[in-house]
């Protein structure tokens, strides 16, 4: 594989890295390609398939899992399985880009720890829980339960953040997107 830069962005559901990672592919000069994630859990919304996640069926992600085709994965709630393949990774950098990651916290380490030297890994930190609950309810993509498990899961993502090269504080939308930019333009060089 040619190897270019990895930019994993992790954050509990909720912190704005999905917005972050968004307003960084559409810098062109920083070269970027965003990694499709392999999941098993359902279309929400306006997603399509190939293009926010390759959704897979349980037996087919195991397959996978089995073959040892994943760069990482993770059974992040029951039967909700997320992966980065070995292909879109090589994928990415055959053409010569940098790949950036919207990943969970778990997965984002993993490859940290997998590619120390070519990877940047940013943890992107909340204003606070109760805004988490807020913008997880304001999306009215899932139901309560779903927030809750979520909202749970936040408070032990949000103690791994020391573990990342970087934090970024989302209190202000603008001002995280500049740090995250000036963050990928200065590893990347």
């Amino acid at each position: 594989m040619n190897k270019g830069k990895l930019l994993v962005f992790s954050a509990p559901s909720g912190s704005g890295k999905t917005t972050i990672v968004r307003h960084l592919l559409a810098q062109h000069e920083l070269n970027l390609e965003f990694s499709i994630s392999a999941a098993t859990r359902d279309l929400r919304g306006e997603e399509v398939n190939g293009k926010d996640y390759y959704f897979m069926s349980i037996a087919d992600f195991k397959k996978h899992i089995k073959a040892e085709d994943f760069i990482e994965w993770e059974e992040v709630y029951r039967d909700n399985f997320y992966g980065t393949l070995k292909s879109e990774v090589k994928r990415i950098w055959d053409k010569g880009k940098n790949v950036i990651f919207d990943i969970d916290v778990a997965g984002g380490l993993r490859i940290k720890h997998k590619f120390p030297q070519e990877t940047l890994a940013v943890f992107v930190k909340p204003p606070s829980v109760d805004e988490l609950k807020r913008r997880l309810k304001e999306r009215s993509t899932e139901s309560e339960d779903k927030i809750n498990m979520r909202i749970a899961k936040a408070h032990v993502e949000l103690a791994t953040a020391p573990q990342f090269d970087k934090v970024i504080k989302n209190y202000d939308l603008d001002v995280a997107k500049l740090e995250a930019y000036e963050l990928v333009k200065e590893f990347i060089k």
